[in-house]
């Protein structure tokens, strides 16, 4: 294998470049003829283990070949195996891999490389950033996010999983709840409370192997009949020091690193459905009434809205800027999107959504129109984003604690 050109090419040789390498590796993506093909619009996949597991090999796969040719950690310094390139060539290279059929990474894929990886490099040990970093831009290693508890609700900072000294290591006791990809994850971000006196300043972050003894998944059974989300009991798990990110007492600035970029990456969600429900409107056999036209044509504006919006994001990061609000109105938008791609889906198929039936593109809507409503509250709740936009953009009062 050859190792991959660190120079910097020109914006024009560089999509060139990833252009010749797309075409050994994969078929151009041809827009496919209603009812061909799947008619999947599943928010959350329905698979069980063992596809989960072969998914997320089968994109591993790809992603590993992807970093080995150069293209995998553009915008990232040479030590990890980047090109150290602007994230302009990033976004020029997520144009060009559109225009082919590669594999759709599922959740744990940008988890790991666009949240858990950037996170270690910001806040892990020297050894913890050689460790992890390079192996999970490449997918060596997949990681989840332990965060949420049942307890907590939306507040992160009142976390009651523990971490208690133990010599030189950390007993961690606790529950987390919502987890993605944690029967394939290697290891699990957990943010846990070492100082019960303290909020936000009594939080530490862990890098938790999740083969670890005391780890325990177990799958939650969704309203879509589906399991994507996970249980993870973590009970006396010892841990060395070693497996401690960042300073203790430091876990709430480590969170909010992941959830940052968590937002940052939530803006384009859900727009691939809705173009499937405007190829529903056009293809559903009847005219449309009057209010059915109304509704489609809101949802392809509030689409647009939405893209616009991404865009926004990416030119604030092109041109070297954190990005303001659009984060979190991107957020908002792509719930929104979603919920009205339910509707449209709903009013155009009356009880045919209900039936299971073998007609191509009707009975898939149901994975839609169940799982969407999820959404509102994974990566954080529509209020919390609400809240930040009013607090921190607009100078409103504070909400009452």
């Amino acid at each position: 294998m050859t190792s991959p050109d660190m120079t910097s090419p020109d914006l024009d040789t560089f999509v060139a470049d990833a252009r010749a390498w797309l075409d050994g590796v994969a078929e151009p993506r041809t827009r496919r003829a209603w009812g061909e093909g799947s008619d999947s619009v599943a928010v959350f996949e329905n698979w069980t283990a063992e596809q989960e597991r072969d998914e997320t090999d089968r994109v591993r796969t790809y992603e590993q070949a992807k970093f080995d040719a150069g293209f995998g950690a553009i915008t990232w310094p040479e030590e990890y195996g980047g090109r150290d390139l602007p994230p302009s060539y990033l976004l020029a290279f997520r144009r060009v891999e559109g225009e082919y059929d590669v594999p759709k990474r599922t959740e744990m894929f940008p988890v790991t490389q666009q949240l858990i990886a950037p996170t270690i490099a910001q806040w892990g040990s020297e050894e913890q950033r050689a460790t992890y970093v390079r192996a999970m831009l490449r997918t060596d290693l997949i990681a989840c996010q332990l965060f949420s508890e049942t307890e907590a609700g939306s507040d992160l900072a009142a976390v009651r999983t523990r971490a208690v000294r133990d010599g030189d290591g950390w007993i961690l006791n606790g529950h987390k709840v919502w987890t993605s990809g944690a029967p394939v994850a290697d290891y699990g971000l957990a943010v846990t409370r070492t100082d019960p006196s303290a909020k936000h300043a009594g939080l530490t972050a862990f890098i938790v192997p999740m083969d670890a003894p005391g780890v325990t998944v177990r799958p939650i059974r969704q309203m879509t009949g589906g399991a994507s989300f996970n249980e993870v009991y973590l009970e006396d798990v010892a841990l060395d020091d070693s497996f401690r990110l960042g300073p203790e007492g430091q876990g709430w600035k480590v969170a909010l690193t992941v959830l940052a970029s968590e937002r940052l990456d939530s803006g384009n969600l859900g727009l691939e459905n809705a173009d499937q429900a405007v190829e529903l409107a056009r293809n559903l056999g009847r005219p449309l009434t009057e209010l059915e036209r109304d509704k489609v044509a809101d949802l392809v504006t509030r689409s647009y809205v939405q893209r616009l919006t991404g865009m926004r994001v990416a030119a604030a990061v092109v041109a070297g800027d954190d990005p303001g609000p659009e984060a979190s109105v991107g957020k908002l938008l792509a719930t929104d999107t979603m919920a009205r791609t339910s509707e449209v889906a709903r009013m155009l198929l009356g009880p045919e959504l209900t039936v299971q039936s073998d007609r191509w593109g009707t009975w898939a809507w149901v994975e839609h129109v169940l799982g969407a409503p999820g959404y509102r509250i994974a990566g954080g709740t529509d209020e919390i984003q609400h809240n930040i936009l009013a607090e921190r953009v607009l100078g409103l009062p504070r909400e009452p604690r």
